[in-house]
């Protein structure tokens, strides 16, 4: 579903320093680095500047290949200082099957280690939400790009919309009423369709 998700960070090592942390422990190694980015699979980040600021306001979910490894990201994160966003535990209001926990990143992003029975099975980044201030108005800008994208609309209500991979495979995309919005995101789809967020209107 994701091609890449890019993020953009203020303080680049301290970063750097965080997701290396918390991504070994779910087996997902750093896979690239120069000067504009560093590169875990199919996440990324890059050096916010004027033009580009931080990225905000994201929540990103990243498989975990078991339960003990979703405990394993928590710890690693508590333990270096890294703030706790959610201790490692069930969340049956997602699935009857969801384990997750969460930390928050450098920016303040939400950041989750998480493991159910319909992961996505080809990437890393397995979920992103993003908090928006009109649901109905995000939702008809990535309706828009879902056929070249490959998305198919999974849930619609005023609060929360998520797309979902079309045909086989995990992954989703959720849009969540919510202040202050994701702000200054990137978002490339395996079809090679690719979206800033907050879409232009």
């Amino acid at each position: 579903m994701f091609e890449r998700v890019t993020i953009r960070v203020a303080d680049r090592a301290a970063s750097e320093r965080f997701y290396d942390a918390v991504l070994t422990t779910l087996g997902i190694a750093r896979t690239g680095s120069d000067d504009e980015h560093v590169r875990w699979g199919d996440f990324a980040l890059a050096h916010a500047t004027a033009e580009d600021p931080p990225t905000h306001g994201l929540h990103v979910g990243f498989v975990a290949p078991s339960e003990a490894a979703v405990d394993a990201f928590w710890a690693a994160g508590t333990q270096a200082g890294y703030r706790d966003d959610g201790p490692p535990g069930p969340r049956p209001q997602y699935r009857d099957d969801y384990y997750g926990a969460f930390l928050l990143d450098p920016d303040g992003n939400s950041v989750e280690a998480v493991r159910h029975g319909a992961l996505r099975g080809d990437g890393n980044v397995d979920h992103l939400w993003l908090r928006v201030t009109d649901v109905a108005a995000a939702m008809r800008s990535y309706a828009a790009i879902a056929p070249e994208a490959a998305l198919r609309l999974a849930l619609d209500t005023p609060e929360r919309v998520r797309f979902g991979r079309a045909g086989d495979g995990g992954g989703s995309l959720s849009l969540v009423a919510g202040a202050p919005p994701t702000e200054h995101l990137q978002i490339a789809f395996t079809t090679g369709v690719a979206v800033d967020h907050p879409p232009s209107s």
